[in-house]
């Protein structure tokens, strides 16, 4: 099974990818990692992705699906969680090419349904939390941050809920509710309850 999780930051979608790699042994391929693990790999992909951030610029799609690619070819018959990818239109239709030259497919995206006002205030309370257990909050965990984080997801984003939904893919369920039951309603969105 290949699913992709959609929703604004914060809404979850790390917390439902670990929880469904260890119930599942799904593989979860966050964009995010994959990069940072590509930028210390020696490989010819690797050094490619290094020298586009050293220069302080966005790795390129074609980058991304490499190393989706890579990714997927290492073990096919996994199931794989697509975290942070696609964020656009465009990247939704490289990755359905993609799945399709590898003779897989994406069976459904997930998006976890948040309210903003919600979401802030869940953010903002794990940003405290974090700073009374004595550590330090992410650096964007801030209102500010957040809220230009949201507008961007908005722009880029949220089209792929309308997008998935014209191919039949797109399920949703409620990413406010304790993670517990967001769980549960995940596994059953995804036919494993």
């Amino acid at each position: 099974m290949n699913i992709i999780l959609l929703g604004p930051p914060g809404a979850g979608k790390g917390t439902q990818a670990k929880i469904l790699v260890e119930s599942e042994g799904m593989v979860q391929l966050s964009t995010g990692d994959m990069l940072r693990a590509a930028r210390t790999s020696g490989t010819e992909m690797g050094k490619r992705v290094a020298e586009v951030m050293d220069r302080g610029h966005l790795v390129t799609d074609e980058i991304v699906i490499g190393l989706i690619r890579e990714q997927l070819e290492k073990d096919p018959e996994k199931g794989y969680i697509f975290d942070g990818f696609p964020r656009t239109l465009k990247q939704a239709d490289a990755l359905g090419e993609l799945l399709a030259e590898m003779g897989q497919s994406l069976d459904v995206a997930l998006e976890l349904r948040v309210n903003d006002e919600a979401l802030v205030e869940r953010i903002l309370n794990r940003a405290r939390e974090a700073v009374a257990a004595g550590g330090e909050a992410r650096a964007d965990d801030n209102e500010e941050s957040l809220k230009t984080r949201l507008m961007a997801y908005y722009k880029m984003t949220s089209p792929l809920v309308g997008y998935y939904y014209a191919k039949g893919l797109y399920a949703e369920t409620d990413g406010l509710a304790p993670i517990e039951q967001v769980a549960k309603g995940v596994r059953e969105k995804l036919g494993l309850a």
